[in-house]
């Protein structure tokens, strides 16, 4: 059967966050402060690595591009969120859709491994500082960003494909406030217990060894800078700590949503709602107030500007 027949849904009625009109209005406006104070600022962080000639170390290429990747990230989600909570009937297309599902997992999977990334850079300035000039050089840091952004697509294009060759049929009620694997799966007009479980290997066990890979090098690190002098201890577990940080804030909620079966719970929503959001636009606010280069960099950027 072929794909153009075997889906007759044409779209999807999103049955929202809450039924609530009190909540609905609390989260419209902490979703509308987080637009207004914290993304600009993540622009700014972009703005600051860019033209600052002093912050050109690795560290900071990859800082500007979770901040870049997170800021489009909150894009896939959030507009159409509020949107929506000013609509009375919330709807969303089946190639509206999937095109959401695609943009979130791409994102998503490519920050994912560009926590990998910037772990990997941690190990080699600090475990192997002889070797860190020559190992992240400025075209060793252009190919480990390709190589992200290419597994990302890969990662994202495989649950697509899956998506795309289960028939919806019948029922339309998505049980979310936007398009992801676990409720669109569940629509299906067929048994998906294999698909889930290739949707299981691909995002859950993916989203789980990266999470274990990762506690497991900072560990490692942490481990080699116990005999450090006490200003490199310091700087080292500050940066290490800031990375912990926003590992268990992006890959523990995607670890709750992927590698269990795709059953609903209650706290489903509220764990989504949390990851697709809020996180992504704290996490290079996150790095920036625990980076003094930074800080001070972006401080002389706005005094500049402030002046002129």
């Amino acid at each position: 059967m072929q794909i153009e027949n075997s889906t007759v849904v044409k779209e999807f009625i999103l049955l929202g966050l809450t039924q609530s009109q009190n909540i609905q209005l609390l989260v419209f406006v902490l979703i509308l402060i987080f637009y207004l104070i914290i993304l600009p600022g993540n622009f700014l962080i972009i703005l600051t690595i860019r033209s600052d000639p002093c912050l050109t170390a690795p560290l900071y290429f990859f800082l500007g591009n979770l901040a870049f990747m997170d800021a489009s990230y909150s894009f896939i989600v959030a507009p159409r969120m509020l949107v929506d909570f000013l609509s009375e009937k919330k709807v969303i297309s089946y190639k509206g859709c999937i095109t959401q599902l695609f943009f979130l997992h791409f994102l998503g999977g490519g920050e994912g491994l560009l926590l990998v990334v910037m772990a990997f850079d941690r190990y080699i300035a600090i475990c192997r500082p002889l070797h860190y000039s020559t190992v992240m050089n400025p075209r060793a840091c252009y190919a480990l960003l390709v190589a992200l952004w290419l597994g990302g697509f890969v990662h994202s294009i495989i649950q697509v494909a899956l998506i795309l060759r289960l028939p919806f049929c019948g029922p339309n009620r998505l049980d979310n406030f936007f398009c992801d694997v676990p409720q669109v799966i569940k629509l299906a007009c067929t048994d998906t217990f294999v698909v889930e479980l290739l949707m299981i290997f691909n995002s859950g066990l993916l989203t789980l060894l990266c999470f274990l890979g990762l506690l497991s090098s900072y560990a490692v690190i942490v481990c080699h800078i116990r005999g450090s002098s006490s200003e490199g201890k310091n700087k080292a577990l500050s940066t290490c700590t800031t990375h912990v940080i926003i590992i268990l804030l992006m890959v523990g909620p995607a670890i709750f949503i992927y590698t269990r079966p795709f059953k609903p719970l209650s706290a489903d929503k509220v764990v989504s709602f949390f990851h697709t959001v809020i996180f992504p636009l704290m996490n290079p606010v996150i790095y920036t107030l625990r980076n003094q280069e930074v800080k001070s960099s972006m401080k002389r950027l706005l005094s500049r500007h402030v002046v002129c």
